[in-house]
């Protein structure tokens, strides 16, 4: 008899954490809402759009027809090929600066959170002073000195969401440092080197690779703000801060020039935290994850 009741509430705490791991139908539609946006990015140059950059001033703001199914820009450029290489740009930058972050900031809260000491010190240290500096004119400014371009955008965001990841990679390290599999490795004479790639390396990009979708979602809001002050991506060269920005102009005519690119960059956004914050869920170490 105890043995059934046993039983029974094991069943009952297992069901739960079933419940919590179940990914839903947010997360499904989210998945699919990227990968349709990712799939327009990369295949942009081959799909049958008229070039983005074209300028006709007698279609300037033309309405929706066969032949511009978003209609015209303020500029008479067509709107959907715009938005369409707009998210490749924005896309672009919100994926590849991200992974800038990932590698340096990770390696160094890795370490940091591994050997602790003088060499913790100096790490958190340098990434304190780094986060000193307000991101978005420390941003303004780099971009500023250094031109406007997209690698010099992709480089300055990179770096500014480097503390971030590091901080990341260093608590889950230090969380895991004192478990059972590191000391045994330690007990069995395994290297530095071994135990943080074979042993701590693979727990630890679990919850980083989790964060780096969240920080795509902010790089990609980031960017826009930049592209919309002016000091993102050069023009003609369209991403949808940009496009926003242009937009406001015909806000009193033609509204969708800047409602269009912010619903596609507001969903995109939406869609990138969604996924993160499930995939975060899955990994946290306290449901067991790690």
């Amino acid at each position: 008899m105890a043995t059934l009741e046993l039983s029974i509430q094991d069943e009952e705490v297992a069901a739960p954490v079933g419940r919590k791991r179940k990914l839903g139908l947010l997360f499904w539609i989210a998945s699919a809402w990227l990968a349709i946006i990712l799939s327009l990015a990369i295949l942009a140059p081959v799909l049958p759009l008229q070039n983005p950059v074209d300028m006709d001033m007698l279609e300037r703001r033309a309405a929706f027809s066969w032949e511009h199914w978003l209609g015209t820009d303020g500029l008479g450029r067509d709107e959907l090929a715009r938005l369409i290489f707009g998210a490749r740009v924005s896309l672009a930058v919100g994926l590849i600066a991200p992974m800038i972050g990932l590698a340096v900031g990770g390696a160094l809260g890795l370490l940091a959170g591994y050997f602790r000491g003088r060499f913790e010190t100096l790490v958190v240290g340098s990434m304190d002073v780094l986060l000193a500096f307000p991101p978005l004119i420390f941003a303004l400014a780099v971009v500023a000195y250094l031109g406007q371009s997209v690698p010099n955008l992709t480089m300055v965001l990179g770096v500014l969401g480097i503390p971030a990841f590091m901080r990341v990679a260093r608590a889950a390290t230090l969380t895991l440092a004192r478990r059972e599999f590191v000391i045994a490795a330690e007990a069995l004479g395994a290297s530095h080197a071994r135990i943080i790639l074979r042993e701590l390396l693979p727990n630890v990009v679990l919850p980083l690779l989790a964060f780096f979708l969240l920080g795509v979602a902010v790089t990609i809001v980031v960017e826009g703000a930049l592209s919309f002050l002016g000091l993102g991506v050069p023009p003609p060269m369209a991403s949808w801060g940009s496009m926003i920005g242009e937009g406001r102009d015909s806000l009193d005519v033609a509204p969708r020039l800047a409602f269009l690119p912010a619903a596609g960059l507001f969903l995109t956004v939406l869609a990138f935290n969604l996924v993160g914050d499930t995939l975060r869920a899955l990994t946290d170490p306290r449901q067991g994850a790690l």
